[in-house]
């Protein structure tokens, strides 16, 4: 995820800008994003000494020389690193790579199709199923096998699962989910039901189990605080449905009837189902059109775009939304940057009476996600080896943890930490400008979990680094609660069914699968707002509009394509 200065809050780059940026390869390396990002940097000595120690598995560094100018668009908007930004600068320096990146604006999908229209694309272009319809990325199981051992070491164990099933090829590198050695959950970063830090400690720590007990703690806070500090109103809910990102809207309903993340359906006993118009999904939009009708939902909710969403949050006025972490991070940064700790988030697993809570799920490969070869990229091998040299513990440790002696510092026992005035860095979004490479490393392959040497990939899982950069309200909201980290608010995830998660299975363009897709995403968003806009007295008559709009689209054959994938992986993934 991208970055921001103060003055532009996730300010959009014109598509013409593109920022020359260098790469190298060394030392140290790191990971971020999806949701999320991270991004660190690295020292010389470290590097050569780590790769030398720790890395005997994986092969030197490409032996071509010559500097080469990579093209790259990143699908989220971002704010541009500054010139001499001190990661691209040492990746220019160790590899000979400069990256010339293109950052989204506005729509994804809509600037995809113009791509696709023109026909013309960077050499690095970000994961969309559509892209590989259109025939605009090359395979890239050859060029692995051939140049980038580092990288099928990465993926071995989700080989099969990054095939596409319509022609067995590998199109992406799945920018999360590879993990490696122990895993320490410390940020949840998934879906919840978020409430401002500030908010649970006025209303003595309560521990919220459904959406009566949310939206009267959030009521309660409203009712008395009616305006921020800065005399801005204050928003008791918000939500967000734009371009791809509809799911803070229409996801809610699987996770409080009790079922994981499975996108547009819910999975039952192996068999998926639509859950747009059912009963669980009535029952929630009718507490949303009460809370609208009572003033407490936020009035824009419904024509906001993403900047907005993000630059609303970063004011510190909403003081609740159902969303996933990573998504809305951008806004709570700006946050941290500011030093207002209280209006930071806390998530709750929101669920209808009696019903156990499955939020927290474990980690699976990002499918479909990261990074693809497209066909105009003229030098395939030259990128492949880039990103191969990259997938070294030395670059892993760089982009996640930053410079040794620098960013951090190692002890005698080789365990890595942060002083606590670094710590203050890694929360200035001016100083990540200059000083990191979160919006590359979102979308790159990334190490996750630990090194070899035992230390964490990055420095939020370290446990005791962790603990050590809690802020002091954090502190005082988790010893509330009697937890250690901000995990244990969920009941802990099980294992995860093979075909898992569902939101991952392509529709394949054009098919009448990903046709019905289109015309749910439309009607959703045409009657959806309609129906919580609607006086209370109105709300059914809206809903039956919504359900009979549903009910002229092919949802079985949505259905069926996701059934019929469901199927498929659990044929072709249960086997090792």
């Amino acid at each position: 995820m991208g970055v921001v200065t103060r003055k532009k809050l996730w300010g959009s780059l014109s598509l013409g800008l593109a920022l020359s940026l260098a790469l190298a390869g060394c030392s140290g390396g790191g990971s971020s994003d999806n949701n999320s990002s991270g991004s660190k940097d690295t020292t010389t000595n470290e590097a050569s000494s780590s790769s030398n120690n720790s890395d005997t598995s994986t092969a030197p560094a490409t032996d071509d020389s010559k500097p080469i100018t990579i093209s790259a668009f990143i699908g989220s908007p971002n704010q541009a690193p500054t010139a001499d930004n001190r990661i691209y600068k040492k990746i220019k320096d160790d590899l000979g790579v400069t990256l010339n990146m293109e950052f989204l604006v506005g729509d994804l999908q809509q600037k995809l199709g113009v791509m696709i229209a023109g026909g013309e694309y960077p050499d690095l272009i970000t994961a969309d199923p559509k892209l590989v319809t259109a025939k605009a990325v090359i395979p890239l199981e050859d060029l692995i096998e051939k140049y980038a051992p580092n990288l099928k070491e990465h993926y071995a164990a989700y080989w099969n699962r990054m095939k596409d099933s319509s022609d067995g090829h590998i199109y992406w590198l799945p920018n999360y989910g590879a993990y490696t050695g122990e895993t320490h959950s410390n940020v949840y970063q998934g879906p919840a039901f978020w409430i401002q830090k500030k908010v649970l400690k006025e209303a003595g720590y309560p521990t919220p189990k459904t959406l009566e007990d949310y939206f009267k703690i959030i009521s309660d806070y409203e009712a008395k605080h009616p305006k921020t500090d800065d005399g801005q109103p204050t928003i008791g809910f918000t939500s967000l449905a734009y371009d791809w990102r509809t799911f803070p809207l229409t996801n809610a309903p699987e996770h409080l009837s009790g079922h994981a993340n499975d996108g547009g359906v819910v999975v039952d006993n192996g068999v998926a189902k639509v859950f747009a118009t059912e009963d669980m999904s009535k029952t929630y939009y009718k507490k949303l059109n009460e809370i609208y009708n009572q003033g407490l939902m936020d009035k824009e909710a419904f024509v906001q775009n993403y900047d907005q969403y993000l630059a609303k949050i970063a004011t510190g006025r909403v003081l609740g939304m159902f969303d996933q972490h990573w998504n809305f991070q951008q806004g709570e940064n700006e946050l941290i940057t500011q030093n207002k700790i209280g209006d930071t988030y806390v998530g709750f697993p929101l669920t209808y009476d009696g019903v156990t809570d499955h939020y927290y799920d474990r980690g699976v490969i990002n499918l479909n996600n990261g990074f693809g070869i497209s066909k105009d990229a003229k030098d395939p091998e030259r990128i492949i080896k880039f990103l191969n040299d990259i997938m070294t513990e030395d670059w892993q440790k760089t982009l996640q943890w930053g410079e040794e002696g620098v960013d951090y510092q190692k002890d005698a026992s080789g365990k890595f930490s942060r002083t606590p005035e670094q710590r203050k860095q890694q929360e200035d979004t001016t100083w990540k400008l200059a000083n990191k490479a979160e919006a590359l490393l979102g979308y790159l392959p990334k190490m996750e979990g630990t090194y070899s040497d035992g230390n964490a990939t990055d420095a939020g899982s370290q446990p005791e680094e962790f603990y050590a950069n809690l802020k002091p309200e954090d502190r005082e909201i988790l010893d509330a609660y009697h937890h250690k980290t901000w995990t244990e608010f969920f009941t802990p995830a099980p294992e995860n069914p093979i075909y898992y998660p569902a939101w991952q299975i392509d529709l394949v363009d054009g098919s009448d699968a990903s046709v019905a897709s289109k015309q749910m995403t439309e009607a959703t968003l045409k009657y959806l707002p309609k129906a919580i806009m609607s006086g209370a007295d109105k709300f059914d008559s809206a809903w039956d509009e919504y359900k009979n709009a549903y009910s002229k689209i092919n949802v079985k054959a949505y259905e069926d394509r996701i059934n019929e994938q469901i199927q498929w992986r659990i044929q072709n993934w249960t086997s090792k």
